[in-house]
This record gives structure tokens, C-alpha cells and sequence, in this order.
């Protein structure tokens, strides 16, 4: 009886300290507007929290489509070398807020350089990200929607680019030139390998620790050992550079 008793306070626990962060969560949801009908916000009721790892997220597995707990791990890819310039992990399933903070760590890793270009498909593009790497001076070349590979590709655009377009409008004009198209085709050679081979290759397809600084820290120890293998075997020797 008393180990019942015992077990059914630690999961009353668990389950209090689940409440008051779904209610936190909400509340901030609240105060950034996403909420406003509801004057005291509550969640929702189909709200989750996992207790194993509370920091971890329900998100849509792209290749299954079924919903798991997990993180969303980002990573910048050099296009010469395959190289992970910047890599972090966060609780969002939207990449559309992770262009800025994956752009400003990449310049801080290269000494404060900018990319020239950049290429992202359809799941990061907002009309903000698109404004933000115009002020870096980033050629951004990021998909406006999903397009189905069926789908045979966009004629190119014709004419002058009317002077009331849209920023969403005149992204998706700037990827049906030829220019265009050859840039954004080049996204899946250059970061899609890069998660295949940490996927497939080296067989990491779950996180061992809990946590999102854990999390967080083995992810770029992932990503830190596949550059250590992309300069082993490109035959790189730093004692003759």
C-alpha cells in the first residue's frame, strides 16, 4: 500500500508540474496574440506534455506523416564542402522562425562573414525572412509552397515585374528563371545529403539524452563528427596547410 501510495503522489506531481507549464505556455501564447478571444487563456484541451521529456514537442513526421515527440533540429550546409556551418535545435515544429537565428550563428562560426546566397524550401519562407536576408545582402532563393513532384516546373516569367508585386510574388518569379530554378535545385544536393548521411549512413535517427540543452549538445556533437569525417576523407591534413 504504501509503495501504491507513493507512486500515485509522484505521478499527482508530475502531473501538477505538466499543468502549470501547459498554463504558462498558453499564457504566453496569449500575450504574443496568438490567443486574444480568451480573456483568462487556458489550453487546449487536447494540450500534451510528455513526461519523459517535457522539453520535447509533438511535430509531423515529414517522411511518415505521423505525429511523435520530437525536436527540430536545424542545420546550414556549406555548398562545396557539405560542411555544417551552423547547427542548432529547437522546440518549434515552424522553420519559418529559424532563418535569422541559424543566419546570425553562421556568422558568428565564420567570423562574422555572410553568405552570398541561400537556398530553403517552402517550410522557411515568410515575407520578414525574405526582408531580413535583403538586408544582410543575402541572394535568398527560398520556395513559396510545397510543389508536388508530379508537377512539371513554372514557365519562366515574362515582362516587368510589376511594380505593386508582393514579396511572396516576386520570390516565386525570381525561382522560375532559368537563373533561379538552377540555384534552388542545387538545396537538395547541398543539405539533403548532409541529413541522409547522418540518417542513413551513421544510423542516428533518435536522441539519447533528455533535455533540450542535452538535446542540443549532442546534436552538435552529430554534426561536429560528420565534419570531422568530411575532412578526413577529402584527405584534409591541417599540418600542411
Amino acid at each position: 500500500m504504501l509503495a501504491e501510495l507513493r507512486l500515485k503522489r509522484s505521478r499527482l506531481r508530475k502531473i501538477k508540474v505538466a499543468m502549470a507549464a501547459l498554463e504558462a505556455e498558453a499564457r504566453e501564447q496569449a500575450s504574443e496574440g496568438r490567443n486574444r478571444k480568451e480573456r483568462s487563456p487556458k489550453p487546449k484541451e487536447k494540450a500534451q506534455r510528455n513526461f519523459t521529456d517535457p522539453d520535447s514537442r509533438i511535430m509531423k513526421d515529414g517522411a511518415t506523416k505521423s505525429f511523435e515527440q520530437s525536436y527540430n533540429c536545424q542545420a546550414a550546409v556549406d555548398e562545396k564542402s557539405q560542411i555544417i556551418v551552423a547547427a542548432d535545435v529547437t522546440q518549434q515544429a515552424n522553420d519559418k522562425q529559424q532563418v535569422k537565428p541559424m543566419v546570425e550563428e553562421l556568422k558568428e562560426n565564420v567570423g562574422g562573414d555572410c553568405p552570398k546566397v541561400l537556398s530553403a524550401d517552402s517550410g522557411y519562407f515568410s515575407e520578414d525572412n525574405v526582408t531580413y536576408l535583403e538586408s544582410e545582402t543575402i541572394d535568398a532563393h527560398i520556395a513559396t509552397k510545397r510543389d508536388k513532384h508530379s508537377d512539371g516546373p513554372a514557365p519562366p516569367p515574362r515582362g516587368r515585374i510589376p511594380a505593386d508585386t508582393s514579396v511572396k510574388d516576386r520570390m516565386a518569379r525570381k525561382l522560375r528563371t532559368k537563373k533561379g530554378r538552377e540555384t534552388y535545385s542545387k538545396r537538395k544536393q547541398i543539405v539533403e545529403p548532409v541529413f541522409g548521411q547522418i540518417k542513413e549512413a551513421r544510423g542516428f535517427r533518435r536522441f539519447l539524452f533528455r533535455g533540450i540543452e542535452k538535446v542540443d549538445a549532442e546534436w552538435d556533437m552529430i554534426c561536429l563528427t560528420h565534419n570531422l569525417l568530411k575532412l578526413f576523407r577529402s584527405g584534409f591534413n591541417p599540418a600542411t596547410t
